[in-house]
């Protein structure tokens, strides 16, 4: 099943994601607001040039609403105007109404040429625009799993299937959402009596404003029952770059379906990157009133701006791309222009490592033997080999959702979240507890015998160096002793009760960490009999080199016990990051992250 593509989520508005501080690092004037990210430092346009090789393209509809423009005697071979209307167009609109079909498609035509402009680039044909009611979208969107030919439609604009699955996979959507399951239980996103399912949908499908179909070369805008037509144009512009980069790059080529969620969201950090840098240049020239822009249309209500998702943890960690992606992009373009853009579309990046740091990053080989005993097995039919690689965006956002929603005492969230090193970047994803990244395998493990099925994982990280290995360790066991573990002579960790609860043994071994879990102790050693979760004692860890101090045995003695948080108190509105969560655009990141890879 091919992947849908670009879902652009409307205006998905994170008022209680961090309380009081805006996405640029820069305080908002009071609680309660809700700032717009600072600008990035402008990056002059190309001007215009015509080129040769592009087909003639549409004449202006009766009744356009085109004003005037720059663009003298222009035809469609000339970038920065389309089907009669020029990038720097005055259209006479009144959006307060809807939209009529002919302001709509004049619309369309200005943010054709805008991203011509920008880009530098033709393009090869119209790009249809399409309306479907939330209700149809539903229909279709729900249909993702059945291997219809709607489900079809679900893929991502980026081309990608799923952050941490594949576009479909072999066996039925109950064994691999039990397999996903304990993906999303290891990085302590979705709790043991919950639901990866329902934590993705419910997190990211009641967004959807609309999208751009590969699959069916059209952009299709999602539209409240009995409502008229209205759109953002900057998240049109962010769609209609997709449309570009589909007619150059194919989208739907397997290469831009990772196989792993670290991939999905490195190949995303490439395709969303390049949508939102372009869509970040649309913007500065509407600051700029160099170019007339509608404002953006008020909501109400039904494009989910105004809920929080269901699950942070899930929603950071698929934002990544639209953070990272735009500097990622703009390192590429300084140093090599958009040929070096054109080249990572044709062999995008592997990992979120990458985007993150913005240099290339070249994953270990990991080999791993199953060892299991006494009715534990994995999956071999999911993933790669019954495995998923997580990545670095992933464990950084493991850490931050565990601070934020339990006070884990991982890093301090909101600081930390907003130390971004770029301009173009929302969020920070870089932190010294997952920067020395190197490769990770995460294996689900089942076992049906018994009368109840049970469920547990291996999960071996590998890190640039030993210090890199202990910064993570000592950073998960002081995550671990929000839940109040009890340490056993064994040297497991086990939590009686709560979202997280069951037994942990955590393996150091020079730059490898090894991390697995089952609901007892037994259960542990029956899925891995050689894990040595010992604690080391030749080198104790210390505040020296920037390695956090290692939590006592048992936190319930009251040593160095993390302060108790509710974790409900932190979720005050006051934090937005308006245009640019605006332009979350997310390749439908919902289906992304329910769709699977093949092995």
């Amino acid at each position: 099943m091919r992947r849908v593509l670009s879902l652009f989520v409307a205006v998905l508005c994170l008022t209680a994601l961090v309380g009081p501080v805006a996405a640029s690092a820069t305080p908002v004037a009071s609680a309660g607001s809700v700032e717009e990210m600072e600008q990035p430092a402008t990056v002059a346009a190309p001007a215009p040039e015509t080129v040769s090789a592009d087909p003639p393209g549409p004449a202006r509809p009766a009744g356009s609403s085109q004003v005037d423009g720059t663009c003298t005697a222009a035809t469609n071979e000339t970038i920065g105007y389309w089907g009669g209307v020029c990038h720097d167009a005055d259209l006479d609109v009144d959006p307060s109404d809807g939209l009529s079909e002919a302001e709509l498609t004049d619309l369309v035509h200005r943010g054709m040429a805008r991203v011509e402009y920008v880009r530098n680039r033709s393009f090869n044909r119209s790009v249809p625009v399409e309306t479907m009611t939330r209700e149809e979208y539903a229909a279709t969107f729900t249909s993702a799993d059945s291997g219809s030919d709607a489900g079809d439609e679900n893929t991502s604009a980026d081309g990608n299937t799923s952050a941490d699955g594949n576009a479909s996979t072999t066996g039925n959507a109950s064994t691999f959402n039990r397999w996903n399951d304990q993906v999303w239980k290891a990085l302590f996103i979705v709790g043991e009596s919950g639901s990866s399912e329902q934590a993705i949908q419910g997190t990211l499908s009641g967004s959807v404003a609309g999208f751009y179909s590969p699959a069916g070369d059209r952009i299709v805008i999602v539209v409240p029952e009995g409502e008229t037509i209205r759109i953002d144009e900057a998240t049109l512009v962010h769609e209609l770059t997709h449309a570009m980069q589909d007619q150059y790059h194919n989208l739907s080529d397997p290469r831009y379906a990772g196989r792993t969620q670290d991939t999905e969201l490195a190949v995303n950090g490439i395709v969303e990157g390049e949508a939102s840098y372009v869509e970040n240049r649309y913007r500065e020239r509407c600051a700029a009133d160099e170019w007339q822009c509608l404002p953006t249309p008020n909501d109400d209500g039904d494009g989910g701006s105004g809920s929080s998702p269901e699950n942070w943890g899930v929603y950071l960690t698929v934002f990544q791309p639209y953070s990272d992606g735009p500097a990622y992009v703009a390192d590429i373009i300084d140093e090599e222009g958009w040929s070096g853009v054109a080249e990572r579309m044709e062999n995008p990046p592997t990992t979120t490592a990458e985007t993150i740091h913005r240099e290339p990053r070249h994953p270990a080989n990991i080999t791993f033997t199953d060892t299991a005993r006494n009715g534990w097995r994995t999956y071999p039919d999911q993933g790669v080999n019954g495995s998923d690689t997580v990545g670095e965006a992933s464990m950084f956002t493991m850490f931050w959702y565990q601070s934020r929603e339990y006070g884990a005492d991982t890093f301090d969230w909101r600081s930390v979240l907003f130390e971004t090193s770029h301009p173009e970047s929302v969020y920070n994803y870089n932190h010294p507890s997952t920067a020395g990244w190197a490769g990770d395998r995460l294996f689900p493990y089942r076992n049906d015998e018994g009368t109840a099925e049970r469920d547990g994982y291996v999960w071996v990280t590998e890190w640039r160096s030993s210090t890199d290995a202990r910064q993570f360790q000592a950073t998960y066991r002081r995550m671990l002793a929000a839940h109040d573990p009890v340490r056993r002579e064994d040297g497991t960790r086990y939590v009686a009760d709560g979202g997280f609860s069951g037994a942990y043994a955590i393996e150091r071994n020079d730059t490898r960490v090894t991390i697995v879990h089952a609901p007892t102790p037994q259960a542990v050693f029956d899925i891995r009999p050689d894990i040595d979760p010992a604690q080391p004692t030749a080198e104790p860890e210390t505040d020296d080199g920037g390695i956090p101090p290692s939590i006592p045995d048992d936190p319930t003695t009251g040593d160095a016990t993390p302060t108790e948080t509710d974790p409900t108190a932190e979720r005050t509105p006051g934090f937005g990051v308006g245009a640019a969560v605006a332009a979350l655009t997310a390749v439908v990141l919902a289906t992304l992250l329910l769709g699977r890879r093949r092995p």
